[in-house]
Parts: C-alpha cells; structure tokens; sequence
C-alpha cells in the first residue's frame, strides 16, 4: 500500500456535510456506518480533510466557499454573480486554512461524491481558467484570486464518484409526478428554521447566509424567513437546477477539464438485468424506491435507451457520473494513465452510499479508498525527475 504525499481534500454531496459541523461526529458523511473514513485513512498516514461548503447551494457557490476555506479567507461569491443572483457577495471568513503550505509544490487530490464531484469540477475550472464576468466587473485590486485563473496547477488530481455530470434524472421524475414542490417546501421550511436555532454552526451548517436565511457566523444578520426563503427560491443558483438536465448542461458548456491534472471517476450501479430490471444491489429502502421509479419511468416513458443510460445508484445514472458528455474521456488503463481526460473506471456494484459506507461493507470500503490512494500516489510518482545514477 503506498500513501500519496500531497493532502486529500474530500468534498460531500447533496444534504451532505464535512468535518467542521457537530454532526459529523455523530455520524460522518465519510465513512457513515462504516466508521470515521478519515480516521481510518489518517492511520494508514494520508493527509485527508474533510471540507464543509452549502449542502443545498449551487456548484458555484460550492466552489467559492471551497476555496475560501481551503486559503483561510473570506468567501467571495463575486462580484458579477452576487449581482446576478441578488444575494450576498461575501460570505464567512475562515481565520486559517484547512491546512498549511498550499502551493504548486504542494498540491492537492480533490474528491468528491455526488454533488461534490460537480464542485471540484468547478473549482478546478476557475483556479485554471478563472471567470471572465468577474474580471470585466470587478477592479483589479479587488478580483478575487479564485476568478483570475492560472492556477490549475495547484491540483494533483480531480477524482469523482457518483457525481450527476450530466445531472440527475431523479429530480425529472421528482417533477413529473409533481414530488419535488412537496420535497422543496419541506426543505426551504427546515433550512429555514434550523438556520435560526442553536443547530446552525454547532450541529448541522446551511451555509446560506448569503441569502440571509442564516446569520453570518460572528454576526446577526439574518433576514426574515420569508423574504430570505423567496430569495433562495427565486432564481437558478441553487442544487436543483444544477441537478436537472438544463443546469446540468449549462454547466457542462461553462466547464473546461483542467490539462495540468489527472481526473478519474467512479460510477456505482443498483440495478441488474434479469426478467425485469430491478434495483438488486441495494439495502437501502430509499435509494431502492428512487432506483425504482426510475425504471419505471423509462418502462413507460422513454422505452429503447441504452442500458448504461437506464442503469442508476439510486440517485444518478450511470451515463451521468461516467464522465461529462462534452470532455474527453477514456476508459481507466493503469499503465496509460494520464492528465487533461477522464480516466473512467468500470462500473461498481452499489447505490449511492455505499462509497461513503453508507450501509456498506467496511473492508471493502476502506479497500475502495486504499487502492484509490494507491493510484494517486502513483500520479505523484509519475512525476518525479528520474535520479542520476553515481558511481
């Protein structure tokens, strides 16, 4: 087993949080059942960090607020964006880093499950090619570093797992049976009053002061609920229209894959061919019920799709979090790995938790993640200026 030298920065998904909220301690997004994936990485002497950023924000917000904690400063949604979306343009402050020394010489592997892996995308675009709207509409002197670009060499690796590339056909379901107005009022309700309680910033994190539905940490500025709820709802930067096939698409044509590092994904299937198509490899009632009417959908809706495209986690189809339709990709070769195109692993068996050891097996999770560190390392190896040999 080899461990990479540079840090791992593991980024959570949809309703997802990191090691900064109380609720991580209970019940660690990375690791879940499993046990504390940290940890256990940790004593195996990987340099892993689990970040925290909006559980239900968008991908653009997301990566604002990755970047903010990973340099130790205030997050700055941007000028341009702020502007566009009517909320907030800066956020929380972080007094330090997630850790010490992030440089070229000391890169970072980015990780991220489900919606996460769209937030790495994301920051890596901006480090590499920056944001054109903000530096048209920010002064020089205060344009964050985050959307001036040239910086994609600060990452080692992009992996993604489970990641809705080209979003999640849930929520086109969600719609069509008229579930996802009962799912959003459910939400924006609990957003809204956990936001106010003495959960917001201990327990659980919403990272939406932006918009007022919670105080900035330090602060009291918070809206009321109301105003700050029809803010959040009233415009596309949010999850779910980066989730649906339109956002998802948007993003996809914003998006460019970063040529300095290596990118690998994973794409997790629930579902076996038989009779009937049915989601076998899954415990989990609600990732089966979800994988369920998928099927169900495209029965009776959209007959004649490729397997890969009807094949889903629960969540995400399998074409979705193989690569992104529109960046080059190639399937994972161990001795032809390299930077600048998908690197696309086969297809695991498993919903949508289990690389999180969300009702999973804990030996083979903590081996999904050695042999994933294992091949990280080797890209830093790949690296390395061949010695000269000395008599």
């Amino acid at each position: 087993m080899s461990i990479p030298a540079y840090p791992l920065v593991f980024v959570h998904g949809l309703f997802g949080w990191g090691a900064d909220e109380g609720i991580d301690k209970k019940i660690p997004y990375w690791g879940a059942t499993t046990g504390n994936l940290m940890e256990f990485l940790a004593a195996q002497g990987a340099e892993c960090y689990s970040a925290s950023v909006g559980p239900v924000s968008s991908a653009w917000d997301r990566a604002c607020e990755l970047y903010a904690r990973l340099t130790g400063t205030k997050v700055d949604y941007g000028k341009a964006h702020a502007e566009r979306f009517n909320h907030n343009r800066f956020g929380r402050t972080y007094e330090e880093p997630l850790f010490e020394g992030w440089s070229s010489e000391k890169k970072i592997h980015l990780i991220g499950h489900s919606f996460g892996g769209t937030t790495v995308r994301l920051l890596s675009h901006l480090l590499t090619y920056g944001d054109k709207a903000e530096q048209e509409a920010t002064p020089e002197a205060e344009l964050s570093p985050l959307f001036k670009g040239g910086q994609g060499d600060l990452l080692q690796s992009v992996t993604t797992i489970c990641a809705p590339h080209n979003g999640s056909v849930v929520f086109h379901v969600a719609k069509k049976y008229k579930v996802l107005p009962i799912m959003k009022a459910v939400v924006y309700n609990y957003i809204g009053l956990a936001g106010r309680s003495k959960m917001q910033g201990d327990f659980v994190d919403f990272h939406l002061e932006q918009y007022g539905l919670s105080d900035t940490p330090g602060k009291e500025d918070a809206l009321p609920m109301g105003r700050a709820k029809r803010k959040f709802k009233r415009n596309d930067d949010n999850l779910e229209y980066d989730l649906s096939p339109e956002g998802a698409k948007k993003l996809n044509d914003y998006v460019e894959i970063n040529p300095a590092c290596y990118h690998f994904s994973y794409a997790f299937n629930s579902v076996v061919q038989g009779k009937v198509r049915h989601p076998k490899n899954t415990d989990f009632f609600f990732l089966k019920a979800t994988s369920g009417l998928i099927l169900a959908d495209n029965a009776l809706f959209r007959k004649g799709r490729e397997d890969h495209d009807v094949m889903n986690d629960g969540l995400v189809e399998v074409s979705s979090a193989l690569h992104p339709d529109d960046e080059p990709f190639t399937d994972f070769d161990e001795n032809n790995v390299n930077k600048g195109i998908w690197n696309v692993f086969p297809v695991q068996e498993g919903d949508h938790g289990t690389p999180i050891g969300l009702f999973a097996d804990p030996e083979k999770t903590h081996e999904f993640y050695l042999n994933l560190l294992d091949l990280l390392f080797k890209t830093e190896q790949s690296e390395k200026p061949m010695e000269t040999a000395h008599d």
